[in-house]
């Protein structure tokens, strides 16, 4: 009959009443018959699915509410699953042909229990031939010693699932065998409910009680919708088995333990399992990665109560709007100056550095035709050596256009993008042997699965909550974990210690008391696009010598530290979103190291990253941002390099160390952070600004001790290559611009370098040296544009200042009340003095080209004295030169220096050619300033000993 012939309704209404097989016929007829099967989706096929004795809801136990995409599908699987037991061709004394004897429909139907033919189950196995099926009636059915499984049947429990109750423990000696909707219970004698050691069981909808099931190799299993109470399975070098959509709960120890390296012996059952495996794994893998980011996915359903949360990455704002909620001022826990200390040094700049608007003459600079003097009188400096860095700070444009190119670079990759890109990862990802663990619940008990001993498992989709740990894989074991959701544990989550490795990607894994994922003593795997967020401790941790690359996660959320590496832990950290978390964003502490790169950490409650006791990462081309506190904490005995970061936005300052580290600090941009660009402090990690662990308390007695074993040679070779020994801490090749207060703050007990940074517009001074009882070194730096002067240098701080170039500060270009060397420096359009010597200040000042357009070039006050000599002084506008003080003569020697005064403003252009405009970096060529008519400009300098000029030195001059 056509199917036009009738409305689809009521084909739809006649067919529902078939059974399986004349469905299967119908869809055989033609195309359009085939499609009417197939529209039953809803209705027919969905109650044959739930109609089944032998299985559950497709979606049991994790999604019990979420219908499938198709109940034809599932039922399909259903059914291929069931038969797989019968698929054994090769048994003791069986002919070739038997598959045609266990396929017929006779094969017999033996009852056994009241009213049944049997009256115990082992009296039926006596009387059963190959392949029977074996209905046990409902009650309770105990057997009092070991039960001998010799040959292959199928064992049912009739009614619903609890109606049917086995007291036995059954050692199966056959090829194969099937139980169904049955609950097993333990004898008396033994806690072991089924065990076997060479055959394939599969057990369907079964309930197992306060009991074991063991399968050892080269036997193996599949387990289908069962519920174990207090119960657990032992797997021992098995090849390939199979647990789905069952439900683990009240075990005492691990509900799956896995032992053994996968035997290499296999049973007939195996390749049935793979193909089993490899058809069910496309549900698993249902959703399309490349179109849908991991931070958008609602992979995990009803489990995830509201929105996701995303790290969102904030460019191109003015600084304005980062300064706007708390300014220049402390925040608590930020790692400034205590109290007293900023009271003083408040007051300190208060003294040196007035403000433009006082009653001080700077007042009129804003006259316009001050402001045409000033011109006037402007040296050229742009053609130094950082000119380049210097004009992308200055552009907001071209910075603003950097980070959203940073912002592309960094985007989170999704599961899909890694894989393709990893053939290490894809390989894992697609491989199928030991245990294969899928959509199962582990809930309310001690341990979910444990690996230990070389063994192999794969876990997918599956939840794990309520217990002290999910997964342990131990003893280069192998653990690979797909798609799962793992929280609420008493401990970590995963733990993996030992040379334990594996793929662990696309988790849900929050809300645990420890560490999210916990890596250990030589343990190294993939950890790829997982959630680890809301956890009591940690996010991640590495430790005693762990490795692992972490990469593509999200991170956030957890009350301590993102990630936390310590006792020689060195992992590779890449391409992570670390954000919100209420303390560090990564911490390294007790010694560890680890290569930090391509991170997106902001919006941390501590910094971004923290380094302290020996820690001694690489953090290299992260963005590091818009945290409650500081950007990058370096703490007592920190170490490592920081390079390439952006570090900007932050509440605290941009970087912030302490004396006693010796970090190597390398081309990062440090911007627009609330307080100071870069800050050196005395400070010991007790202070109280910083708790004292930002990984948590978790226990490391063994990593301790064993914290100075044997680690890779290979990798301590590339750490070697990477690191540059270093004996002091070093400022280098780095942008510091637009922050708050200072651009480097100095008040440390050791020696310092800051060499070859931009420092520009800051909101106060260039360089702050409060505190220096050993030499703090800086040279080459482009100091310039900032709120106030260029560098302050307080009293008993020893300084030398070689080849900077400090121009138009809104204030002193260089003050010093201490002691140490300003040599070869360019202080030019400084609003105030070029250079400005302060009560006990010991300086000597040599071969420097100092202007001051309406201030003294040098002035010597109080009691400061020292050495001036063989310096060129441009005079500005107010005629003024060197001020010197009339006390201390014999302590102050001024000699050889030169004052240069323009009449054309042709001089002024060629003035800072002869060396060219300082930085230098890696040296220049210290040529001569040629006029136009070829004539040379040369000039010298006579001190006169006769005395001063209104108060000052007598200068002959000649252009």
């Amino acid at each position: 009959m056509e199917v036009s012939g009738l409305p689809a309704e009521l084909w739809q209404l006649v067919l529902s009443y078939l059974r399986l097989p004349d469905l299967g016929r119908c869809s055989l007829v033609c195309r359009a018959w085939y499609e009417l099967v197939l529209s039953l989706d809803k209705t027919r096929w969905r109650q044959l699915c739930l109609g089944c004795l032998e299985h559950r809801h497709p979606n049991w136990p994790n999604q019990p509410g979420v219908e499938p995409q198709s109940w034809r599908e599932a039922f399909k699987q259903h059914y291929l699953a069931s038969k797989t037991w019968t698929k054994n061709t090769q048994d003791v004394g069986s002919s070739n042909c038997l598959s045609l004897f266990r396929r017929r429909k006779g094969r017999r139907r033996l009852c056994v229990g009241t009213g049944g033919e049997f009256g115990s189950l082992r009296a039926a196995l006596a009387a059963a031939s190959p392949y029977d099926l074996l209905v046990l009636l409902p009650g309770v059915h105990e057997e009092q010693g070991e039960v001998l499984l010799k040959v292959p049947v199928e064992v049912v429990g009739q009614g619903k699932l609890g109606d049917v109750a086995l007291l036995v423990s059954i050692d199966q000696h056959c090829p194969t065998a099937r139980l169904c909707n049955v609950v097993f219970m333990p004898a008396r004698f033994t806690s072991v409910l089924y065990k076997t050691t060479a055959g394939y069981v599969q057990f369907d909808n079964c309930r197992f009680q306060s009991g074991q099931l063991q399968i050892q190799a080269p036997g193996t299993c599949q387990v289908k919708f069962c519920t174990f109470s207090q119960s657990s399975i032992y797997l021992r070098s098995v090849a390939l088995c199979v647990l789905e959509n069952c439900e683990f709960s009240g075990s005492e120890n691990a509900s799956v333990t896995v032992e053994g390296c996968p035997s290499s012996d296999r049973n007939w059952a195996c390749k049935h399992l793979a193909v089993l495996a490899k058809s069910c794994a496309a549900s698993v893998w249902e959703p399309d990665l490349a179109a849908c980011p991991m931070a958008k996915q609602g992979g995990w359903g009803e489990l995830l109560p509201g929105p996701v949360r995303t790290c969102e990455i904030v460019v191109g704002e003015e600084e304005s709007s980062f300064l706007s909620a708390g300014g220049a001022q402390a925040l608590p826990g930020s790692g400034q100056e205590d109290s007293e200390f900023g009271e003083n040094l408040q007051a300190a700049k208060e003294e040196e550095y007035p403000a433009l608007g006082s009653n001080s003459s700077d007042s009129d600079l804003c006259s316009d035709d001050e402001e045409d003097a000033q011109a006037a009188y402007k040296l050229p400096y742009q053609d130094h050596s950082l000119s380049h860095t210097l004009a992308g700070v200055m552009d907001s444009r071209l910075q603003g256009n950097r980070l959203h190119a940073l912002q592309r670079d960094l985007k989170l990759k999704s599961l899909q993008q890694e894989l393709q890109q990893d053939k290490e990862a894809q390989s894992l990802a697609t491989s199928l042997q030991g245990c294969i663990i899928r959509r199962c619940l582990f809930r309310d008990g001690k341990g979910g699965v444990l690996i230990y001993s070389r063994g192999q498992a794969k876990v997918e989709g599956s939840i794990f909550r309520d217990l002290t740990y999910a997964v342990r894989c131990i003893q280069n074991s192998k653990v690979i974990m797909l798609r799962n959701d793992i929280h609420h544990c008493k401990a970590s989550g995963i733990f993996l210690r030992l040379s334990a490795g594996g793929l662990i990607a696309d988790n849900n894994i929050h809300s645990n008391c420890e560490a999210g994922v916990d890596i250990r003593k030589g343990a190294n795997p993939l950890v790829l696009c997982n959630k680890i967020h809301s956890g009591l401790r940690s996010g991640i941790v590495v430790a005693g010598n762990g490795k692992g690359i972490i990469r593509s996660n999200q991170i956030y959320g957890n009350k301590e530290a993102g990630i936390y590496i310590l006792y020689n832990g060195n992992p590779a950290v890449s391409g992570n979103h670390i954000f919100q978390g209420l303390a560090a964003g990564v911490a390294v502490n007790e010694n560890g190291r680890g290569q930090i790169t391509g991170n997106v950490i902001c919006e941390n409650q501590w910094g971004g990253a923290d380094i302290r006791h020996g820690g001694d990462p690489i953090l290299r081309n992260n963005l590091i941002s818009r945290g409650y506190s500081d950007g990058v904490v370096v703490g007592e005995r920190g170490k490592g390099l920081i390079e390439g970061n952006a570090i900007y936005g932050n509440k605290g300052c941009g970087v912030w160390m302490t004396s006693s580290s010796l970090p190597h600090l390398i081309n990062n941009q440090i911007s627009h952070n609330s307080i100071y660009g870069v800050a050196v402090f005395c400070r010991k990690d007790d202070a109280g600004d910083y708790p004292p662990s930002q990984g948590g308390s978790e226990s490391f007695q063994e990593e301790r001790e064993g914290a100075g074993g044997e680690n890779d040679p290979s990798s301590e070779e590339e750490y070697l290559a990477a690191q540059r020994p270093i004996g002091v801490a070093l400022v280098e090749l780095n942008s510091i611009n637009h922050n708050g207060a200072a651009g480097l703050h100095v008040k440390s007990s050791e020696a310092l370098s800051i060499i070859a940074n931009v420092i520009h517009a800051n909101h106060s001074g260039g360089v702050a040296v409060l505190q220096s009882s050993r030499l703090t070194r800086i040279a080459n730096n482009s100091i310039s544009c900032n709120s106030r002067g260029g560098v302050l240098v307080e009293a008993e701080c020893q300084v030398e200042l070689l080849g900077n170039g400090i121009y138009e500060n809104r204030s002193h270009g260089i003050v010093s009340k201490g002691e140490g060397v300003v040599t070869e420096n360019d202080i030019v359009g400084n609003h105030r003095c070029g250079l400005r010597l302060l009560q006990a200040a010991d300086m000597k000042v040599t071969k420097n080209r100092i202007q001051s357009f309406r201030d003294y070039g040098i002035a010597l006050l109080d009691e400061a004295k020292g050495l001036v000599q063989e310096n060129l002084i441009f005079q500005g506008r107010s005629k003024k030169s060197i001020l010197r003080p009339l006390s201390n003569a014999e302590d102050c020697i001024i000699q050889n220096n030169v004052l240069l005064t323009f009449k054309k403003r042709f001089d002024m252009e060629c003035m800072l050619i002869n060396p060219p405009a300082r930085p230098h970096i890696g040296g220049g060529a210290l040529g001569s300033c040629t006029a136009a008519g070829g004539q040379r400009v040369s000039s010298i300098t006579t001190r006169v000993d006769g005395g001063c000029h209104n108060h000052g030195s007598t200068f002959c001059t000649v252009l």
